[in-house]
């Protein structure tokens, strides 16, 4: 029986190792980087907005919520509702979209990056750095003072910044990949390998456990 045992650490040992080392590996990189600085928040700033509700005097059906917003000098009511979000100006009209221009003022009012040039986004994509937005979005390519490439996503009607990706990011996400054992999508934690990579790896700790003190299970 201590044979089996044995046999059944030293086998499932050598199936799991790689996947236990770019846990190890994901984990530590988890550990020595702060999550506000891989999504970017070093780079945003704090703007007072000064908003006049007196104006706001119109109805929105279906509304599910409701949030004020200011887009450059306009001040703009954000609307979550049963058909999706709606966007409107204070006279209760849909607002059109922001142009490529306004977006770019946008990153340089709202941050410390320096905006390069304007593309916009149509189209979703596995495992994407924008994923999870909605489209269209605007990706500003940009720059921080030490010259390296960040893309900032602007919601192409609220103007938020969605999202502030740079390689930081990138390699988090990389690591959460490996650490999910989900390498397209990197958001399904819920996946079958990792459940299975789990199981063994607890069957290894505890036969591992065995084998240390000589447990002798006779038959």
């Amino acid at each position: 029986m201590k044979l089996i045992v044995r046999n059944i650490h030293k086998y499932l040992s050598f199936f799991i190792a790689l996947q236990l080392l770019l846990w190890t590996i994901s984990g530590i990189y988890f550990a020595f980087n702060k999550i506000e600085n891989v999504r970017g928040e070093q780079y945003r700033l704090d703007l007072p907005n000064t908003l006049d509700l007196q104006e706001i005097n119109f109805s929105i059906p279906d509304a599910i919520n409701v949030s004020i917003k200011k887009r450059l000098s306009d001040v703009i009511v954000a609307a979550s509702t049963s058909s999706g979000m709606r966007y409107f100006d204070l006279d209760g009209l849909p607002i059109i979209h922001l142009t490529p221009e306004q977006a770019m003022q946008i990153v340089t009012e709202s941050t410390t990056l320096i905006p390069i040039k304007v593309e916009q986004v149509n189209d979703s994509e596995k495992g994407s750095e924008y994923r999870g937005r909605a489209l269209p979005i605007y990706r500003v390519i940009t720059t921080n003072d030490a010259g390296s490439e960040i893309n900032a996503y602007v919601n192409i009607y609220s103007g938020d910044i969605e999202a502030i990706r740079s390689s930081y990011w990138r390699i988090w996400d990389l690591m959460w990949g490996f650490h999910i054992m989900d390498w397209v999508e990197r958001d399904n934690i819920d996946n079958i390998l990792l459940k299975i990579f789990s199981i063994l790896a607890l069957i290894s700790s505890i036969t591992g456990v065995l084998l240390f003190f000589k447990v002798d299970v006779k038959k």
